[in-house]
């Protein structure tokens, strides 16, 4: 882009480049139009080896080219064909290597009945927002129900199936058929019509809302918000059977018991005839044998209260005096020759107590510990005494091997100075007249030095 001016008008001119021209034109559209859902049929469906789906929306007076890239393209769960009705959410963008408007595809789906699940869950996530699905909210369906009303088509298949279920398990009960259209644009209105009529009634004890199975836009009457009001304020408990066992309505939600189909429908509403024989007759068991333990224990309890009364007579009465007299005695015999024996016994631990605490015995005891004493005492002295001389004659042992003594024995002797009293070590220590004493082994002589050189 540059700018250019003018000499005559001085104005400033922008010129642009066509790919600037087309960035600025994509910016703009993906700015104002970030998302769109767009619905049309599709044309010219390529896709390439790229694995990109490539195609044009078109209705009566219009096409746009579009662009779905991987892996989107991959995620889709049916095969995009020429003439197909489809729902988009896309991108507006511009392919700018052409100059051409397109949108770019993130979710594609099969126009009308995607349209209408969205709607089924929009409408199934603002009940349950509302409480309309809990479970406390729910009645009870009752087990024997008298009268059934089923609100269905007279014409279907559907009835057909639960009459014959009723017939089959359960003839007694009386079921009336409150015909209504199940399909179409009045069949909403008429099923509710229909529920608040039989709510005002009251002759019914449960309903039956129920239809054999379809496409979803088959079903879509039983999806209505008034429908699931109406079942919400009925004062007859409902249960909803719409479709087959994979199929699941609006209906089926709020109503008190879900069945997967009108033949399960009729199977929990009414006992299967044989199993309630089998019932009737296990009950009658029971209440025979609740009978027979009942007459078995007043037959106990008449033979009792007669043993209790027989029991009362003066002359049994008396016999259990004399019996109860002599037990007394007995237990009171037994109670003196007890503590007889207590008291014996006591007597025998005292006196055996009282002989050993004798002052004779005392005294022969304290003898018999002060000679025992005695004896240890010379015992210990005598041990000590040689345990003493053994000592003292390893101590002489020990001396005799270092005494002096031993050397003299051998031929020598000591000489000492009998003046001074010391040893003589040496010739030059003595002078000649000195006199000296000479120790010898077995003792000693005076001498005197005549010469000392």
């Amino acid at each position: 882009m540059k700018l250019e001016s003018s000499d005559q008008s001085h104005a400033e001119r922008m010129i642009l480049t066509p790919s600037a021209l087309n960035r600025l034109a994509h910016d703009l559209l993906e700015d104002a139009l970030p998302s769109v859902w767009i619905e049309g049929e599709l044309s010219n469906v390529s896709r390439p080896a790229s694995g990109h789906l490539y195609f044009t929306l078109k209705d009566s007076t219009a096409q746009v080219r579009c662009a779905m890239f991987k892996p989107r393209s991959s995620w889709l769960g049916f095969k995009p064909t020429d003439g197909l009705h489809v729902l988009a959410r896309a991108r507006v963008s511009l392919y700018e290597a052409r100059g051409e408007f397109q949108l770019i595809v993130e979710h594609l789906e099969e126009a009308g009945e995607g349209a209408l699940q969205r709607e089924f869950e929009r409408l199934k996530k603002q009940l349950a927002a509302e409480g309309l699905f809990a479970r406390e909210r729910k009645r009870l369906i009752p087990r024997l129900p008298r009268r059934i009303g089923i609100i269905t088509s007279a014409t279907g298949a559907a009835v057909r199936d639960v009459l014959h279920v009723l017939a089959r398990r359960f003839p007694l009960v009386e079921v009336e058929i409150l015909p209504v259209p199940v399909q179409g644009k009045e069949a909403r209105a008429a099923i509710v019509a229909m529920l608040d009529a039989a709510a005002r009634a009251g002759r019914h004890d449960v309903l039956l809302l129920t239809r054999g199975g379809g496409s979803l836009e088959d079903l879509w009457a039983f999806n209505d918000e008034a429908l699931a009001r109406a079942i919400v304020r009925s004062p007859i408990p409902v249960v909803s059977a719409v479709g087959h066992e994979v199929d699941f309505s609006i209906s089926d939600f709020v109503a008190d018991l879900r069945a997967a189909t009108p033949s399960a429908a009729a199977e929990l509403l009414v006992p299967d005839r044989l199993e309630l024989g089998q019932h009737i007759e296990h009950l009658c068991s029971r209440l025979l044998l609740r009978m027979r333990r009942r007459l078995e224990a007043s037959s106990q309890r008449s033979d009792h209260l007669l043993a209790r009364l027989h029991l009362q007579r003066p002359t049994m009465r008396l016999q259990r005096g004399r019996e109860r007299l002599q037990q007394v005695q007995a237990r009171l015999l037994r109670s003196v020759r007890h503590q007889r024996e207590r008291q014996q016994d006591r007597l025998a631990r005292a006196r055996a107590r009282l002989l050993a605490a004798h002052p004779r015995r005392k005294m022969l005891a304290a003898s018999e510990h002060a000679d025992a004493l005695a004896m240890r005492l010379h015992k210990n002295a005598a041990h000590g005494m040689e345990r003493r001389r053994a000592h003292l004659a390893e101590l002489a042992r020990a001396l005799q091997a270092v005494s002096p003594l031993a050397t003299l024995g051998r031929g020598y002797a000591v000489l000492i100075d009998r003046q001074s009293g010391a040893v003589i070590r040496s010739v030059a220590a003595v002078d000649p007249a000195t006199r000296v004493r000479g120790i010898l082994f077995d003792g000693e002589i005076a001498l005197r030095v005549d010469d000392s050189g």
